[in-house]
């Protein structure tokens, strides 16, 4: 907005001179984009529009005056700091407003696949709200619902109309609706007696199919499986088991890998794993993420082409890019892109030997016999330790590799009796992992000193490197399918297991012995099982 401030004549006063034209320019980023000739004789006060082509982001814009429109000379300056004339013009304000070109983008899937039902330029025929909450909302609670649950969202659109907005927005609080109720937020299961523990029942074909679906893609069931819910079809084992085989073919079990997997081996963990820069100077993202996702593809593997878990262990093949394979010390692997890769078997072979799963189990200074022999324990053989009693005094880190061997260290540790008990085989455990170090190179020196990757279990069976204690492992393949079975049933019932679960485990345990521990009998026969296909109420 440009405005005129001239001095007003007094009816006695004769017309001054004819002033110059003023000249205002516009500036875009101090680049000028346009100008407008003023006569202050004639202009008292108005609006200069200006049509731009702006990009996205951020400007300056500003005006200037080339000319002001003086009664002297026609200039802006004065060295002696005057002005010659009177100044006759001035920019009182900027309005900007726009974009006045909209080019609407293309409504994406997600907006057409809830409003599929009218005119997406608001023509809705008057039963289209309850058609879109009829097929949204069963979907949403993953159940059959209730005439009234839609007469209640329905109240909310109807709302939104005689408030004067748009069909769209009352469909929008019809969904927030939904978004904060318990039924989407939570997986509920219903009991007819609640509160009576001495009643199990079957829950029904809905919530199984619910179960089953968070258990192998970590999310809702898709129409097939809702489908075959509704028929009652799922009560049947032949065809729980056919669909079961679809997701797991289907990409949406890679949750099983990346959820199940990535907490059973801990491999997740990784992000948080910062070994020390100055030990491990190769030691970056590059190599922390091709980690972790040799390991994915690799248990990716075992249950996709329906493995024996017992492969796991021992499995004579990975998968490799030219980074981890350069870390490996293998050749012939160029590229960024991982493919599967043989192997001797005699450094590498299955996931014990996965740099993701040992850099998990080590310091970032050094290995550690101990946190690799608790996590064998643990995820692999089933019986974990107990917690170190207290007031016993630590490793002196600093002496490690310079006054002795990492196992000499341990074996002064151990001399205290309330350690041994536990040490004993957690230590030798750790032991046989010895020649990769804290980041799953391959070595065979600590220090100065050779490594001793030797050990002798309880019980008093001994090994000599990696390779043996993976066959000493494997042999003990029952010790693994029950910690496998026990890590799976728990990840899929979202509970911790109970005494009235061991008959449960064990026969799951029988099955797997029979199919030769195949990977994908293992799901089967945890979705057939007693805790997975039914509940009973909680006392109060």
């Amino acid at each position: 907005r440009v405005v005129d401030r001239r001095y007003r004549l007094k009816e006695d006063q004769p017309p001054p001179p004819m002033p110059a034209p003023g000249i205002l320019a516009i500036f875009l980023d101090g680049e000028q984009v346009g100008s407008f000739e003023i006569e202050p004789d004639k202009y008292e006060r108005g609006t200069l529009d200006l049509v731009l082509d702006v990009a996205v982001g951020e400007h300056e814009l500003f005006a200037d005056f080339l000319s002001y429109g003086l009664d002297g000379p026609n200039q802006v300056d004065d060295p002696s700091g005057r002005m010659d004339g009177e100044r006759k013009i001035f920019v009182d304000s900027f309005q900007i407003t726009g974009p006045l070109k909209v080019h609407h983008l293309p409504l994406p899937n997600s907006h057409k696949t809830i409003l599929f039902c009218g005119d997406p330029r608001g023509g809705y025929q008057p039963d289209c709200a309850r058609q879109i909450l009829e097929q949204l909302l069963p979907r949403a609670y993953r159940r059959p619902v209730q005439t009234w649950e839609i007469e209640s969202l329905l109240q909310l659109v109807a709302q939104a109309d005689q408030n004067g907005d748009s069909f769209a927005h009352g469909i929008r609080l019809a969904l927030e609706a939904i978004l904060v109720s318990p039924h989407f937020l939570f997986r509920i299961e219903q009991d007819s007696e609640s509160d009576n523990p001495n009643q199990p029942h079957e829950i029904n074909p809905y919530e199984l199919a619910v179960r089953i679906s968070y258990f192998l893609w970590s999310s809702m069931p898709d129409d097939e499986l809702f489908r075959v819910a509704e028929t009652g079809e799922l009560n049947d084992p032949k065809m729980r088991a056919a669909q079961v085989h679809r997701m797991l073919d289907h990409p949406s079990s890679k949750a099983l890998v990346e959820n199940f997997a990535g907490q059973w081996l801990q491999f997740r963990n990784l992000e948080n794993i910062v070994p020390d820069p100055d030990l491990f100077p190769d030691f970056d993202v590059n190599l922390r993420t091709s980690m972790q996702l040799e390991t994915e593809l690799f248990v990716e593997a075992v249950i996709g082409e329906n493995l024996s878990i017992l492969d796991l262990l021992d499995a004579r093949f990975t998968f490799l890019n030219e980074r981890l394979a350069r870390h490996y010390k293998v050749e012939g692997v160029k590229g960024d892109y991982f493919r599967r890769v043989e192997l001797d078997g005699v450094k590498r072979a299955g996931i014990l030997t996965h740099a993701s799963l040992l850099t998990v189990s080590s310091y970032p200074t050094r290995t550690s016999p101990v946190l690799r022999g608790k996590w064998l324990l643990e995820n692999i053989l089933g019986t974990p330790p107990p917690e170190p009693p207290a007031g016993i005094p630590e490793l002196d880190e600093t002496k490690v590799g310079l006054d002795g061997t990492l196992r000499e260290q341990l074996e002064q540790h151990r001399s205290n009796p309330a350690c041994a008990a536990c040490h004993a085989k957690m230590d030798a455990l750790g032991f046989g992992l010895e020649n990769y170090n804290a980041v799953g190179a391959w070595r065979t020196q600590q220090g100065k000193f050779a490594i001793d990757a030797s050990a002798t279990l309880p019980g008093g069976k001994s090994f000599s490197g990696p390779g043996q204690l993976r066959a000493i492992l494997v042999d003990q393949g029952e010790d693994f399918a029950r910690c496998l079975t026990k890590k799976m049933l728990t990840y899929a019932l979202g509970r911790g297991l109970e005494s009235y679960d061991r008959p449960s485990v064990e026969g799951i345990l029988r099955q797997l012995r029979e199919s030769n521990y195949r990977f994908s009998h293992l799901i089967l026969e945890i979705i057939d099982s007693v805790p997975f296909r039914m509940r009973r109420g909680e006392k109060k």
